[in-house]
């Protein structure tokens, strides 16, 4: 796989040396078990896969050199570049501008634009109709496209399966970037509708069914639905695509359960299942497969607890964090300041959308067993910091500086 050149300050020599050695030891990547840090009376377990992702990567790369390369020029994002308030900080410091939240609510008027600006498109790319005002403005729009190819993969299998004359269901959060472009991209092909979770599609299930009048269909999906959408029409074949940020296996368990559905409700035998229902499995990402597959493998590791590094708005963090919270006391931060002790630890209920304080959330019992992992905007460098901090706070650890992996 390529190689980028990302800022050295978001590298860590540990961590780089440890997935180095998992990736000769495992070339097909086969093995999710974690690698085991031992300092005595701390044990950590990393994830096998964790942090920046290739579309990352490739986002910072381009920021970077485009910053590097054009002094002098106002240089704007069209919003956060990734989910990382780090990153995102280190590039506002250099001077770049943000037009909008993650939300899409403009920051900084289109209109003061000019064909002499630059404008990054974001690792989740962005709509048809932003890339058309900012083309309208001369502002050249292709040079500057940081968006995830794994991202593109996604609107290119919508199209395809458009013109099969499939409707395409997008499984993602419907405020996310990602998922709203995605969902342009698609509706200029097809008729697409975005569902955000299993419990919508049966909703949409029972739709197709007849169990639900149709007209409900407009009701539940009202704003998520491409325009001129006929549920008479627009039902009969579909296709799931996703947003690459989802866990795999909901995306997943939404396909097969509409599958299953179409499959009854026209009586169809193996074979002619295909005549209305698109097989989509390519459009999972491969890293959101490997992260998730590597907490799955991690998971079945004894441990006292498990901390999850990442932006608080970070999508593929958040469905981490909800996987380790299944099974043991979860702790989601965004950096390692946030431990503030042995006794006191900052952190995110994504649940309730704020930062909670825990106390005594450190065992006292010997060795502390704990589970880390990352979000695929979090560099390698805080996680070590996070690993750092843990073994300032146990007592007798051998120094993390002096251990060799």
């Amino acid at each position: 796989m390529k190689q980028f050149n990302v800022p050295s300050v978001y590298r860590s020599t540990l961590i780089s040396a440890i997935k180095q050695k998992r990736r000769q030891d495992d070339k097909l990547k086969k093995d999710f078990t974690p690698t085991l840090l031992d300092f005595g009376p701390l044990k950590i377990y990393l994830a096998r896969h964790f942090g920046f992702c290739y579309g990352v990567e490739n986002a910072i790369e381009i920021a970077f050199r485009t910053i590097e390369q054009n002094p002098g020029r106002r240089i704007f994002f069209l919003s956060e570049m990734i989910h990382n308030p780090h990153v995102n900080a280190d590039l506002a410091a250099r001077g770049v501008q943000f037009l909008m939240d993650t939300k899409g609510r403009e920051l900084i008027p289109m209109g003061s634009l000019t064909a002499d600006d630059i404008v990054l498109i974001p690792a989740f790319g962005t709509t048809l109709a932003i890339e058309a005002d900012l083309r309208a403005r001369g502002i050249a729009v292709e040079n500057y496209n940081t968006t995830c190819p794994f991202v593109e993969k996604v609107w290119n299998r919508s199209a395809q399966i458009a013109e099969k004359g499939y409707t395409v269901v997008i499984h993602g959060k419907p405020e996310h970037e990602e998922t709203r472009a995605t969902f342009s991209h698609s509706a200029a092909n097809a008729p697409s509708v975005v569902i955000k979770d299993k419990n919508e599609a049966i909703e949409l299930g029972k739709i197709i069914t007849g169990e639900y009048d149709k007209q409900r269909f407009y009701e539940i999906f009202k704003g998520r639905y491409s325009d001129g959408f006929d549920v008479e029409k627009h039902l009969q074949k579909i296709g799931v695509v996703n947003q690459t940020t989802m866990l795999a296996s909901d995306t997943q368990g939404i396909a097969d359960y509409l599958r299953n559905v179409v499959t009854q409700a026209y009586q169809l035998s193996p074979e002619n299942v295909p005549q209305h229902f698109a097989d989509t499995r390519d459009t999972l990402c491969y890293a959101t497969n490997d992260n998730q597959s590597a907490v799955y493998g991690m998971l079945e590791t004894e441990a006292d607890l498990a901390i999850v590094v990442g932006g608080y708005n970070s999508s593929n963090t958040s469905h981490l964090v909800e996987l380790c919270e299944e099974k043991l006391p979860t702790y989601y931060i965004s950096d390692a300041s946030r431990i503030r002790s042995s006794d006191e630890i900052h952190h995110y209920n994504f649940h309730r959308h704020e930062e909670l304080t825990t106390h005594a959330w450190l065992p006292p019992s010997r060795p502390v067993r704990v589970l880390i992992t990352s979000g695929a905007s979090c560099p390698d460098a805080m996680v070590e910091a996070v690993i750092n901090r843990l073994a300032e706070l146990v007592p007798g650890t051998v120094p993390t500086e002096n251990f060799v992996y």
